[in-house]
């Protein structure tokens, strides 16, 4: 079983992003960046998957030189393999774009399952996985949080609303991992010791400037003040007008 897992480096949820003064970019200086937290998921899966049917597992990341420890953990967390696309132009790449780079370099790699988390957290675009399986012409299932495989065809569930769907799909196929599909396992000291020694694949690439432009960035508008209406019984009428006249959530 050979997997091929597409992972994205983005800033750390908790960074306080810094608009520059063009208005249409951000100041990377300041900002610690970290694995996509759905790719986690989608690595996880390709690491059991590989303990339970042998194989391989090829992690991908496409990037500037911000992303060499995301694609290290990658290799401490169950990678075999590494590739690192390398371009500098990538962080505001759209969904197509970067679907087509990774596209070109998988149909190089012989694969059985592409995983893809369901979405990335810069750019919230959840388009990449089912891209690459409309690129390279095979099936895709997304959002799942089970997976099955047997001889040649997967078997994989994903929640709608009020039930669960199940759908099958024959290999080579695209899966896009949900939270909750797995617990993403820490590497230990001793992983994260051989990943030092395996080989990271740098292979520089110039991306198509895409169809997407961005014209301006904005912070968010803040939050009035809270208010704070009394204390007691005496307070729920006083309450309840505001919630009506003010708030018009009654």
């Amino acid at each position: 079983m050979n997997i091929v897992v597409c992972v994205k480096n983005v800033p750390d949820s908790e960074t306080r992003i810094k608009i520059l003064s063009d208005g249409v970019s951000i100041d990377e200086s300041m900002i610690k960046f970290d694995t996509n937290p759905h790719d986690e998921y989608a690595l996880e899966a390709a690491a059991q998957l590989k303990e339970k049917l042998g194989g391989e597992v090829t992690a991908i990341c496409l990037g500037d030189d911000n992303v060499t420890s995301t694609i290290k953990r990658c290799l401490a967390c169950g990678a075999d393999n590494a590739i690192h696309l390398v371009a500098q132009n990538s962080r505001m790449a759209d969904s197509l774009v970067v679907a087509q780079a990774l596209a070109d370099e998988i149909k190089n790699i012989s694969f059985d399952i592409i995983l893809c988390g369901k979405q990335v957290s810069d750019t919230d675009s959840h388009q990449v996985g089912g891209l690459i399986a409309q690129i390279l012409d095979v099936p895709c299932i997304s959002m799942v949080n089970e997976i099955s495989v047997s001889d040649k065809n997967v078997t994989a569930s994903r929640d709608v609303e009020g039930a669960k769907e199940i759908l099958e799909c024959s290999l080579p196929c695209v899966l896009t991992a949900e939270k909750g599909l797995n617990k993403p396992r820490y590497p230990s000291l001793r992983d994260i010791m051989k990943a030092k020694k395996k080989e990271i694949k740098r292979k520089e690439i110039m991306l198509n400037q895409g169809g997407i432009e961005i014209l301006s960035m904005e912070y968010p508008p803040p939050r009035n003040a809270g208010k704070i209406v009394g204390e007691g019984p005496e307070a729920v009428s006083e309450l309840i007008k505001l919630l009506k006249e003010e708030a018009k959530v009654l």
